[in-house]
């Protein structure tokens, strides 16, 4: 695997040069400006851009014998996020100049001896697969360590405590949101299992033929998951309550369109009358003329500041202590879900999406 990464683009011209991958999180790199011989540039459109990063995290994931260090989880995270992949050939007297263009680039580089560095040059990951410089970082854009300072500051006023080396997250640069149209159907295919779930609790249950028949737009877009749900006539409760809990995750992709004025903080359960209302006194013709969907910037505060408070949620669970400011660990968990969806984390489908903190 190693070699292949290595020679992924044929050189043109490798005379006194050094062979240089870069991989870039932000959606529109810098040009170049460095002397240079680009080998080869993809992006996400690439068909083969998906199968190669993959191959790459998994080659560094069993590196060292698959011992994971949070150095080696956060350099997977960065290929992750990695939009731009660039191969080039830089002689030596120019390697400053292109180090500074992986800053810009919010670059990390995987050089020909194998290793893995920081857009300082740093070694993060030696060739033998072991953590490097201990000054070496991961990069994050400037919007990304700004956010997360405020973030820190809100929750040190409310006496929540996270620990600061919990990392930015992503940030405009990166950002390839949901768009408007995709985000209303989604929210949509949500309200008709959560309506559904809530009428198994009754004890006239809502029958999906009645829901399909008032609600036709949304069938069109259920995951798998939801479309199994709608096809038993008797659900467990564990189930039931699963889909239940769905009214939370509507909440935020309404909040997103501009249909909720705010998101409160989740130490209660939403509002379940105000979210349906929207949907069934307005009908999904009525919600597309009233969509004003959320700067980029609010939602990424909002992920910022629920993925925070997934953590200290987490940790009190985990350690069985008091739940700090009266959070919510199930109101959280279908936030944090929903506005990881929105933000394409992983790039990962609504069934499929994780919320690690």
């Amino acid at each position: 695997m190693l070699n292949r990464i290595k020679q992924l683009f044929s050189p043109k011209d490798i005379s006194n040069h050094i062979l240089l991958n870069a991989y870039s999180t932000v959606g529109d790199a810098p040009k170049p400006s460095f002397p240079h011989v680009l080998n080869g540039r993809r992006d996400l459109s690439d068909a083969e851009m998906g199968p190669h990063l993959n191959g790459f995290m998994h080659y560094l994931a069993e590196q060292n014998q698959g011992q994971m260090t949070r150095t080696r989880y956060h350099v997977i995270r960065h290929l992750q996020r990695t939009q731009q992949h660039l191969s080039f050939a830089v002689d030596a007297a120019d390697m400053p100049a292109f180090l500074q263009w992986a800053q810009s680039a919010n670059a990390l580089v995987f050089m020909q001896d194998g290793s893995v560095r920081d857009p300082q040059g740093r070694v993060l990951l030696a060739p033998s697969g072991e953590d490097g410089d201990p000054q070496a970082v991961i990069p994050y854009p400037q919007q990304a360590w700004e956010r997360k300072a405020r973030t820190d500051a809100l929750l040190a006023e409310r006496r929540i405590e996270v620990p600061a080396s919990l990392p930015p997250l992503v940030s405009e640069p990166e950002l390839r949101l949901r768009a408007p149209e995709d985000i209303l159907r989604r929210m949509l295919a949500l309200f008709v299992v959560a309506i559904r779930a809530e009428s198994l609790t009754t004890e006239k249950p809502i029958t999906v033929a009645d829901l399909q028949q008032r609600f036709p737009p949304a069938f069109a877009n259920l995951s798998d998951a939801e479309r199994a749900f709608l096809a038993q006539e008797a659900p467990t409760q564990q189930e039931i309550t699963q889909f239940l809990w769905r009214y939370e995750a509507i909440l935020v992709l309404q909040w997103a369109l501009g249909l909720q004025k705010e998101l409160p903080f989740p130490n209660e359960i939403c509002d379940v009358s105000s979210i349906s209302g929207k949907v069934i006194e307005r009908g999904t013709e009525g919600l597309r003329k009233q969509l004003v969907a959320r700067t980029p910037s609010e939602i990424l505060d909002a992920l910022d500041l629920h993925y925070r408070l997934h953590w200290a949620s987490r940790q009190a669970i985990l350690k069985k202590t008091p739940m700090p400011a009266v959070l919510n660990d199930g109101v959280l968990q279908e936030r944090h879900h929903a506005l990881n969806w929105l933000v394409r984390f992983e790039d990962r489908e609504w069934d499929d999406v994780d919320t690690p903190t």
